[in-house]
């Protein structure tokens, strides 16, 4: 017999240790802690706010299949060019293979590379839409994401209707080297014929829009939406600060900087985006829709 079972003290019952963690395990991604406020909130309400924070109203990222959903009439998209794969043209090997890491952010996004691009509608208007995924490498830019965005004008020339791409970057994707940074000059040539031909561009930049991809065409559009306190702007705020050795102002590369300085036409929460997106369409799409009556709600 045990020691503890000659004391006198009454016998405490046995604590089931398994069924009680059983019972506290809270389950996994059912709450999120907001990195602006630090409020916790629950996973579903969030999302239903389109992952805006209800407190202080901090924008969360979005996958490229919430853009989309948020931005296009339900059951109206439709995608293209989604068999282009990357391939690793110079071999290209630090901590991993590039190789490697394709195959990884395919299996954890479920998508072939970091850009989706398809036709879709907008209360009714029909507009090619293209959404980068940041969960894919960063949403970097390589010979595919470039061949992708260059599609979508490509079809907003021939269809006669609207582009709209929205950014969410880190720049150009360096295991492609030169080859990733020609897809600035490739994407910038054809909005120029987008302008050229008086197609509309709307480009909305989000958190974060940097390097090559803020170099080129996300900050070409006719019209230029930004989400509240997103970071937009080539080198980070860091690199500049050492080169130019001195101390950047305050809000520096934030959205709402740009506005302030004509950088940017408009700032606006995600619950407006839909809906200021649509307005815009109208206004610049009447005389270029090859269908009219298509182009009016």
């Amino acid at each position: 017999m045990a020691w503890f079972d000659d004391l006198k003290t009454p016998r405490i019952k046995s604590v089931n240790l398994q069924d009680s963690e059983k019972v506290s395990r809270v389950p996994e991604g059912l709450w999120i802690k907001c990195p602006s406020c630090a409020e916790i909130l629950q996973s579903k309400s969030l999302k239903d706010n389109l992952g805006v924070c209800p407190e202080c109203s901090h924008h969360f990222r979005m996958s490229a299949a919430e853009r989309v959903s948020m931005l296009s009439d339900e059951g109206s998209f439709e995608e293209y060019a989604d068999d282009l794969v990357s391939i690793d043209p110079l071999e290209f090997d630090d901590t991993k293979s590039y190789k490697q890491r394709l195959r990884s952010a395919a299996g954890s996004t479920g998508l072939r590379d970091a850009f989706v691009v398809g036709r879709a509608r907008l209360k009714g208007v029909p507009f090619h839409l293209g959404v980068f995924e940041f969960k894919f490498m960063g949403g970097s830019m390589g010979v595919v994401v470039g061949e992708k965005i260059a599609r979508l004008f490509e079809g907003s020339l021939q269809d006669k209707v609207p582009a709209v791409v929205v950014s969410a970057s880190g720049g150009a994707r360096m295991q492609e080297g030169i080859l990733s940074l020609m897809q600035m000059a490739k994407t910038s040539a054809l909005v120029d014929e987008l302008r050229r031909q008086g197609i509309p561009y709307i480009s909305i930049l989000t958190d974060p829009t940097t390097g090559g991809v803020a170099a080129s065409f996300a900050m070409l559009g006719d019209i230029i939406l930004a989400e509240p306190n997103a970071r937009v702007g080539f080198a980070g705020p860091r690199v500049i600060e050492q080169t130019i050795r001195q101390s950047l102002p305050e809000g520096f590369q934030r959205s709402e900087f740009l506005l302030k300085h004509g950088f940017v036409d408009r700032v606006l929460g995600r619950k407006d985006l839909s809906s200021e997106l649509h307005r815009w369409m109208l206004f610049l799409g009447r005389s270029t829709c090859r269908f009219p009556a298509e182009c009016i709600a």
